[in-house]
Formats: structure tokens, sequence, C-alpha cells
């Protein structure tokens, strides 16, 4: 499965004639003015789950192009290499009983002045951050900062607000080393530490004002299981002898060994989101079978169900998140959930398929159906995010009045 690393382009680079954008304008810029949430007349807003509902028409997207944000990663650049629909970038998320308003830039950067936020995991995450980095582009763009040339650790400043974006690579959420670039299924055989701590990010976070966790795909890859640095089985290791685990097995440790590093931290004052598992959208094979997504539409929330693996991630991820709010909320932390499973379930459009490179490369994934175009849905968790900042404001707020 193909995991690129940041590849980004000067404004001049991307502003060329290879890039085919939507064949429209964009929406005008936002102004600074205050969006709260809107509710169907009675319902208290605070209590509207927002992560359940449908995907409706928004003519007025995108809000920006291949050709206005320099951020996207080739492999998400379908516009680019040639995707010949344009209604994938046309909706909008709609939660049943609430409207969520669309992302406002200046909004989000005025709530976040003078912090930092890291995006911590694989390359949704990623595909995440540079959606945002997108979204923001219409108010500014953020200057590299980052400490070390290697691309899978970034950060990024922007200097009229004073705030730090970064994202830490780390796939698996735990201490892990390539065993096998090769691997039985030619996607590498894994070392995996379940139980120890991945210290390129645990050892940073405690200076970041809100992290974003997440993870999963990487998951389906073979990989040897170890805690306590004994070897306890494997996930399709296909070596003699090893018991082979679900691939929750691997996922629930990781986790519980993530939260685990972030509830031990001393100094930490932040705010940790889990960004639950996106769905891929494969049909008719798997990814290294011929499977593809060539879906043009949403799917409604009666045409399909979690079920099966996606299921059982998800519940993995979510009981584990339960504890880990348990446990941080004696110690004052702040656990909030970023729910995007529902919403990216019913959204088999989203994905780049064979759009992420020139019919002649040779990739390892050829139809991506586990990425997500830029602009396209990933871009409604920016929306997400938004409303949850303004949630944990207007709590903070009603915190500080109950102790005047």
């Amino acid at each position: 499965m193909q995991i690129g690393v940041l590849v980004l382009r000067t404004w001049e680079a991307s502003n060329n004639d290879e890039c085919d954008v939507t064949g429209g304008e964009i929406s005008p810029p936002y102004h600074a003015e205050d969006e709260s949430i809107k509710t169907i007349k009675g319902q208290d807003y605070e209590k509207c789950d927002i992560f359940t509902g449908e995907w409706i028409p928004n003519p007025e997207a995108p809000y920006y192009t291949n050709k206005t944000c320099w951020a996207i990663h080739e492999h998400q650049n379908c516009m680019k290499y040639g995707r010949p629909d344009k209604e994938f970038m046309k909706w909008k998320w709609k939660p049943d009983g609430c409207d969520l308003p669309v992302f406002n830039p200046y909004q989000f950067l005025d709530i976040v002045r003078g912090k930092s936020m890291a995006f911590i995991g694989d390359s949704v995450g990623r595909n995440q951050m540079q959606s945002l980095i997108c979204l923001l582009s219409r108010v500014e763009y953020p200057i590299d900062v980052s400490y070390t040339p290697d691309e899978h650790f970034k950060r990024w400043n922007y200097v009229s607000y004073n705030f730090t974006l970064a994202h830490y690579w780390t796939p698996f959420l735990v201490k892990g080393k390539e065993e096998d670039p090769n691997g039985p299924t030619h996607t590498g055989l894994f070392n995996l530490y379940l139980d120890e701590f991945d210290e390129s990010w645990t050892n940073d976070i405690d200076e970041f004002d809100y992290i974003v966790l997440s993870a999963g795909h990487w998951f389906y890859r073979p990989a040897m299981y170890y805690e306590k640095g004994r070897l306890v089985g494997c996930r399709f290791c296909q070596v003699p002898n090893i018991t082979d685990l679900p691939m929750s097995y691997g996922l629930r440790r990781a986790f519980k060994t993530a939260f685990k590093a972030i509830n031990s931290l001393e100094n930490f004052k932040g705010i940790t989101f889990l960004r639950t598992f996106a769905p891929s959208h494969f049909e008719n094979g798997l990814w290294n079978q011929g499977g593809n997504c060539l879906r043009q539409r949403p799917f409604r929330s009666n045409e399909t169900l979690l079920e099966g693996l996606n299921l059982d991630l998800y519940m993995t991820q979510m009981e584990e998140f339960r504890v880990a709010e348990r446990e941080g909320k004696k110690k004052g932390f702040r656990f909030r959930l970023l729910d995007t499973t529902q919403a990216m379930l019913l959204r088999p459009d989203g994905h780049p398929s064979r759009y992420g490179h020139w019919p002649h490369e040779n990739v390892t994934l050829y139809n991506d159906c586990v990425h997500w175009c830029l602009p396209g849905p990933i871009d409604t968790w920016s929306d997400f995010l938004l409303h949850l900042l303004k949630m944990e404001g207007r709590r903070s707020h009603k915190e500080r009045n109950s102790l005047a």
C-alpha cells in the first residue's frame, strides 16, 4: 500500500498548466464574523450529534483548488491526474437535527491564535493536515519551521496568528521496525512492540495544545506482535508455529499504549482528539487484487452498513478511547471524539482511485481507495474539528462562570 511522504511545491510550481482544476470559480473568502451551529427550533445545539447524518449537495464547494493550494500531496491531487467527474467535491455533511456550518478559516485561526496542534498517525492523518492547510490558505500560508529535513516530521507556523501545525509519522502509534521490506503480501513485515511507546512523538507532545490522534490502515499489514519483549503472535505473518491473531489485537494494544503515553505526561495541558477510523472502499477485489472505487456519488445512510472488520476496528478504538477518557479525567486530562467513521463510510466516491498518478507510473497502490482527494470529503473533518473547538470554548466559559 502506497504511503507517501509530504511533497510540497512552491506556489509558482503548483500554479502551472499541468494542474487541471475544478472548471469553476472557487467560493469567495469568508469574513470573520462569528458562526455558531444552527439548530432545529427547540433543540439544544450542545446535544446534537454532529457525527450522524447525510451528505447533501453544496454547489458552493470547493473552497480551494489544486491551483490555489500547494499543500496537496501528489497522490491525492485527483484533478491534476485527470479525474473526469467533479461532483464528488460538491457535498456537505448535514447532521440529523441540526446544521453544521462550513469551515470558517478566519474563525479557526482566531480560536487557535498562539497555540499549537499536532496530527499524530499515518498518511491519512497527513491527508487531514494538508486538507486543513488548504482550507486555511484563503487567510494565510504557513512557513516551514521543521526541526529536521525528514518529511515524516513536519512543522508549519502561521506567523500572523503564532499558530503551529505539526505532523508526526507513526503509522502504528507504538514502537516498531520493518523486519522484511517484502513480507508475505509484498507490503513489508513489521515487528511491533505493542506495549512500548514510540518516542518519536511521545517525547514531544506535552508542548502541544491540541493532539489529533489516528491510526488503522497499517494494521492490515503483516506484523509480528511483541509484548514485554516476547513474541506473542502475529498478524498474517505465515510463520510456522506462530499464533495468528486478529487485526484488532494489535490495534487495541497500540491504542492502549498510545493513550497510556498521553495520560502519563507530567506537563500536558492540552486536548487529545481521537479521529476515528475512516473506512476504505475497495470493490470487486482487494487493494492488491484489482479492487477499485469508481462510484461518483455518496451513499445514503440506508444504503450501507458499518459491519465486519470496519465495525470491529471502530468499536476497538471507541472502547480504548472511553477507557483512556475515564483514566485521564482523574488527572484533569481532556479527551474528545472526532468521529469521522459514519460520514466517511458514506463516501465511496471521495478516493483518488487511479487518479493519484500518471497511468504509466509504477506505484504500489495503483487504485487508491484509502486516502481522499483534495479538495474532497475529507475537508469536512475540519468542519467537525472547528465545531469541537467552539464547543470547548463554550465549555470553558461555563466553567469560568460557575467559579465566579
